[in-house]
């Protein structure tokens, strides 16, 4: 009995070892900087809270069939040959953000979340996870489906801010943040993300933490943090000790809303009446399932929210990257195309590194992802 308990502790020791020293894991809020969150009212006894009631259905009847889904094999759940995409033009990347007299808006997805907005001849990059795995250790975590992204991150044009809505690993990723922290001018991110970045060794003064509804200007550009209904953490013990966050990014004459992660609720038609219209919208559409969607909306709500925030043209992300959840790869797309022929909504379906004109007369609609 003694061996047993020995092994079980060195084993705990190890543990602890590993969720302090390996720097994945990033890094909770000082004692000074948790005094100040007590000031949001999102903030309650030492976590962030929703707006409204959150729960997610894992009772033993939930866990019981979430195993049985897994044992269960379904070959769609992984696409069966490379994805298709486009080679981003990097020379004009860097031209526009440069110009005196700025390129039009447009929007490039990388696939999940990931997205290059150029807009007014600024260059924001949001969510960028560039890495093969969203797990804190890829060699078990499940990998990309592409080997590559439409760009190599050592070729991204200089960044002038990066914009994150939460500190998952599929939204917030180690390597990418070491790989790209030389060349961004700030970082914007919700209460407490910073301290991940501090540790990874961005320097505080390019870090800015905003809570929801904080409306600031950045470099001529509007720009707003605004709710979601999701949660947080990166380790066993730090459960929603950060914030999450949608965010709204106007122009002189284009407007942008990125849903980041959540499930619907009743914050995007808040949105929508402070900040719409959008002429673009990027909505989470991916890795749901009805156990777990009060944290990511359906298809079909990704529509609803679209038109909630008074959207003209709508990108679905957070799918055709990795397998987060047990439906098919395809299903969100599929799923949202039907809902938005349905409401009359104009979608765009962009194959990851192609480039999408914000506020103009034609999008990218094919279904590549069916060849």
């Amino acid at each position: 009995m003694w061996v047993v308990l020995s092994i079980v502790v060195a084993l705990l020791i190890l543990a602890v070892l590993v969720l302090r020293v390996n720097p994945v894991f990033g890094r909770k809020a000082s004692r000074e900087k948790l005094r100040t969150y007590e000031s949001s009212p999102n903030f309650r006894a030492g976590k962030f809270v929703n707006q409204t009631t959150t729960e997610m259905a894992m009772g033993l009847k939930a866990m019981g069939s979430m195993l049985r889904d897994s044992i269960k094999k379904n070959p769609d759940r992984v696409p069966k040959s490379p994805l298709p995409m486009e080679t981003v033009d990097v020379t004009g990347l860097s031209q526009g953000s440069a110009s005196t007299a700025p390129a039009p808006a447009k929007v490039t997805w990388f696939g999940h979340s990931a997205l290059l907005v150029e807009i007014d001849g600024k260059t924001l990059l949001l969510d960028p996870m560039f890495g093969k795995s969203p797990h804190p250790f890829p060699a078990i975590g499940g990998k990309r489906y592409s080997k590559d992204v439409p760009i190599r991150v050592e070729d991204l044009p200089p960044i002038d801010a990066v914009l994150l809505s939460h500190d998952h690993y599929d939204h917030l990723d180690y390597d990418s943040i070491r790989k790209i922290k030389e060349q961004v001018r700030q970082f914007l991110v919700p209460l407490g993300v910073g301290s991940h970045l501090e540790r990874w060794g961005v320097d505080p003064n390019l870090i800015q933490e905003h809570d929801w509804w904080d409306e600031f200007e950045y470099e001529g550009l509007r720009l707003a943090c605004t709710p979601a209904r999701h949660f947080s953490g990166r380790s066993v013990n730090d459960r929603n000790a950060t914030l999450w966050c949608s965010w709204v990014i106007e122009g002189r004459e284009h407007k942008i809303y990125f849903s980041g992660d959540g499930g619907y609720g009743p914050h995007f038609r808040e949105i929508g009446e402070k900040y719409g219209p959008f002429d673009l919208t990027c909505m989470e559409c991916g890795q749901y399932d009805e156990r777990w969607s009060a944290i990511h909306m359906m298809p079909e709500e990704t529509v609803q929210a679209h038109l909630d925030v008074r959207g003209q043209v709508l990108i679905p992300i957070h799918w055709a990257a990795f397998t987060l959840a047990f439906h098919a790869w395809t299903e969100p797309v599929e799923r949202v195309s039907l809902a938005a022929r349905k409401h009359g909504v104009t979608l765009a379906t962009p194959k990851m590194g192609e480039a999408v004109a914000v506020g103009g007369d034609e999008y990218p609609n094919t279904p590549w992802w069916r060849s």
